[in-house]
């Protein structure tokens, strides 16, 4: 039963939250500090969501195929690669260092 309590929980909270969301009022959302905040947070959030699954394994930091994988990444961003062949030149290196470990 505790499942469904939370899950109603966690569903009226969305809702709250979407709710808050549509009542800000229009000129705080024109602010020229509220764009820039809109446009870096996305940025930021995708940072830390690579990190956390790149160098993380749950409990301790981790260095692995997954962290060559991001080196090969970054460094064809770098080189200003095509988005496709970023993502190539991760799954490869990855996909090599895994196989030879």
């Amino acid at each position: 039963m505790s499942v469904w309590i939370a899950i109603g929980v966690t569903a009226v909270g969305c809702y709250l939250v979407k709710l808050l969301g549509l009542s800000v009022p229009a000129g705080i959302l024109e602010s020229p500090l509220v764009r820039r905040l809109a446009a870096l947070v996305p940025v930021a959030l995708l940072a830390a969501l690579t990190a956390q699954q790149g160098f993380g394994d749950g409990t301790a930091p981790a260095f692995d195929a997954r962290a060559a994988g991001l080196g090969a990444a970054a460094v064809a961003l770098l080189l200003r690669a095509p988005f496709l062949v970023v993502v190539a030149a991760a799954v490869a290196v990855t996909a090599g260092v895994r196989a030879l470990a």
